[in-house]
């Protein structure tokens, strides 16, 4: 019982020194490489890059002492940390302090609904994922990531759109206007360390060391150049003029909010007291009216900060040190300037007049706060969760997927025994512990998993050992992050979601069943233009899976059946095989039920009307493995009807589930016992003497070896 509520206690039986050199080796090789990708993952969540930290120092730990994987690696994902963007964009700004508690929050409803699933043992829920599902939107996401990158990639700036193509044609308009070449230069030269290294040695940590390296670059060439300046240093009046109206924007924003937030509380007082009334329309009315002026003033700050973000500004330093910032295409001739190319940074806050930040360089990731993130649960309040709901369920299952997908193959190499439910308790322990430290959701990463297994950890220690790793370098060594440039980090994501790529995918799902290929390539169409709301291609390709399902279960296979060369018995039309003139074996393939019972009706009226001597009908049950009441119904029905025209009617093959309902409803004797045979051979063999009385058939296709349907003609 210990055991099953504290599983790492296994991991000490026969443990000695020289495991825990090994684990202690694999901790420290795991978290080289997850310190930078968890800071490049939290970007992608939409969040500071030191949350990344914060959600690489519990939940690695959690999920490895309660999980059933020893060597499974969990912490910050691609597909998670893009799905948590997703769903919270709509609910707040991202980066803002709002939008960070939305990310908590999410975490600690993802926990517990993981945590629920493997307590009451309902890890099958994920069957609902179907393979083919899972594999279009991993590839859509995986477009979805890298895209995501461009922008750092190519040192613009752009707001998001509602749709992720319409986001990348900004950046790419963007970066039409102007690319900065240094930033373009570091995200290429990080990629390409990242690729020679892993061809050379793939135990080389090779994140670590592009990460390394273009942070002393970035550190000593000024690659980051900021710099304050007052809104009088902008020569160009109609510049100071954009500004003051993108803060008259923001501030109005700002105002309507507060308002909106009034009405809404005065509306729900109303409710609370006797329903609302006249007063509540006034109000909703009111608030309909304030959200329509506030979507009018965002417009109108957006415009504002695309305009400015892609103004461009030469620098003139006078003697008295003073700077002005010309148009770039008004500087004056001869004047001396900086060498730079100067912007304007914004974001969604107002901008401080007496100081604008410019840009002159490229962007790095800046402070990092110093020491362990600020413990304690989040404040859940219930709508705040009933809106996460939806989002937390789809990353749930996705990141479980991931997570079981990543330990079951790894299980296969070491001949460990994984347990899903415990592995969703031990997910669902990570991503709710994750929350009080600050956490934002979080699953098994391949990569990592794969690193941990490559350096031979023996016992999820390796986990332990990296969290502790983790803490250390949240204590000692942020300052050192300050420059590590964000096109770094964009290059680790984007090399990280390659693996995510996955094209034979389709290929495979295609030649297995065309229709689960249609649906994998629907979802990755469907995903990629729903994006950022990722769960909308989720919910269309499980629609379509279960759709598919119950056309399935409701238009079984039925087929007759006809002597094959081999002398076994095959579908006639799959074969071109002669049918038998007076007997049609039947074969049915799946349940007998509600949904389907009436069609196996139609397909014997379709016969018995294009078979005119047909005599005889013989259903082969093997593939009948459950009956219903509708269905036992039916086929009674149908055994009084072909008997009361004259046709005779047998089974064979039936399973001792369905015998045990035909007996318990007294079909059975409805049937007759001796119309009811353990197989098709002995059917075909008592059934033929009572058809073939005076047949014209010279030979019964059904007893002789097959001949194909040319064969009868000549």
């Amino acid at each position: 019982m210990l055991a099953r509520i504290f599983p790492f206690l296994e991991w000490f039986k026969a443990y000695d020194a020289s495991k825990f050199k090994i684990d202690l080796m694999a901790g420290l090789t795991v978290a080289l490489v997850l310190i930078p990708q968890s800071m490049a993952y939290a970007q992608l969540a939409g969040l500071p890059a030191y949350f990344g930290l914060y959600a690489a120092f519990l939940p690695p730990m959690m999920a490895a002492l309660f999980g059933s994987s020893r060597q499974l690696s969990t912490g910050p994902v691609a597909v998670v940390s893009l799905m948590t963007a997703a769903a919270l964009e709509p609910l707040a700004t991202l980066g803002s302090q709002e939008f960070i508690t939305y990310a908590v929050v999410l975490s600690l409803t993802v926990g517990i609904f993981q945590l629920s699933l493997g307590i009451f043992r309902l890890g099958l829920i994920v069957n609902f994922l179907a393979h083919p599902v899972v594999n279009g939107f991993s590839n859509a996401a995986a477009l979805i990531i890298a895209s995501s990158q461009l922008s750092k990639l190519f040192g613009v700036d752009v707001d998001n759109a509602a749709h992720h193509y319409e986001t990348v044609i900004r950046v790419v308009q963007a970066a039409i206007n102007y690319t900065h070449w240094p930033t373009l230069v570091i995200g290429l030269f990080s990629i390409a360390i990242m690729v020679i290294l892993k061809r050379l040695n793939p135990r080389i940590p090779n994140v670590l060391v592009a990460v390394v390296v273009t942070t002393l670059i970035a550190w000593g060439t000024g690659f980051e150049h900021n710099k304050k300046v007052d809104i009088s240093c902008f020569e160009s009046s109609e510049t100071q003029e954009r500004l003051l109206s993108f803060n008259a924007a923001m501030d109005k924003v700002a105002e309507l909010g507060v308002n909106r937030t009034e009405t809404s509380k005065k509306i729900s007082a109303l409710e609370e007291v006797h329903g609302g009334g006249l007063d509540k329309l006034t109000l909703t009315h009111q608030l309909n009216m304030i959200q329509m002026e506030m979507e009018t003033e965002k417009h109108r700050a957006h415009t504002l900060r695309e305009t400015l973000r892609n103004t461009l500004f030469r620098a003139v330093t006078a003697e008295d040190g003073k700077m002005t910032l010309y148009l770039k295409e008004k500087t004056p001739e001869g004047a001396k300037t900086d060498g730079r190319i100067w912007r304007i940074r914004l974001g969604n806050k107002r901008v401080n007049e007496k100081d604008v930040v410019i840009m002159g360089g490229g962007g790095v990731v800046g402070n990092v706060p110093k020491g362990l993130p600020t413990l304690g649960l989040p404040q859940v309040k219930t709508a705040v969760v009933l809106k996460l709901l939806p989002a937390a369920i789809i990353i749930s299952l996705l990141g479980f997927m991931e997570a079981i997908a990543i330990a079951k193959a790894m299980a296969s190499k070491t001949g460990q025994r994984i347990d899903p439910n415990q592995e969703l308790i031990g997910q669902g322990v990570a991503n709710i512990m994750g929350s009080i430290g600050q956490s934002y959701p979080t699953s098994g990463s391949f990569s990592r998993s794969a690193v941990n297994l490559q350096s031979g950890a023996v016992t999820g220690l390796s986990s332990v050992i990296t969290s502790i790793v983790v803490v250390i370098a949240l204590l000692f060594l942020t300052p050192l992050l300050y420059h590590l440039p964000n096109a770094t980090l964009a290059a680790v994501i984007m090399m990280a979601v390659i693996g995510l790529l996955n094209v034979s995918g389709f290929v495979h799902a295609w030649k297995t069943q065309w229709y689960d290929g249609a649906i994998s390539i629907i979802t990755f169409i469907f995903t990629l233009v729903f994006a950022p709301h990722l769960e909308k291609g989720i919910y269309v390709g499980v629609v379509l899976s279960l759709g598919m399902f119950l056309y399935k279960s409701m238009r079984p296979k039925i087929s007759s059946l006809s002597r094959h060369e081999d002398e076994s018995l095959r579908e006639i039309g799959a074969h071109q095989l002669a049918a038998c003139e007076y007997i049609d074996l039947i074969r049915f393939e799946g349940p007998l039920f509600f949904a389907n019972a009436s069609y196996l009706e139609e397909e014997i009226d379709s016969r018995i009307v294009n078979r005119k001597n047909l005599k005889h009908i013989i259903i082969a049950a093997n593939g009948i493995n459950d009956i219903d009441t509708s269905g036992e119904e039916t086929l009674a029905l149908i055994v009084d009807r072909l008997r009361s025209s004259g046709y005779g009617i047998s089974l064979s093959g039936v399973n001792e589930t369905v015998m045990a309902v035909l007996k318990r409803t007294h079909l059975f004797e409805n049937i007759g016992g001796d119309n009811i045979f353990p197989t098709m051979e002995k059917a075909i063999r008592t059934v033929y003497d009572q058809t073939h009385r005076d047949s014209q058939e010279k030979t019964c296709p059904l007893l002789t070896t097959c001949r194909h349907l040319s064969d009868v003609k000549n």
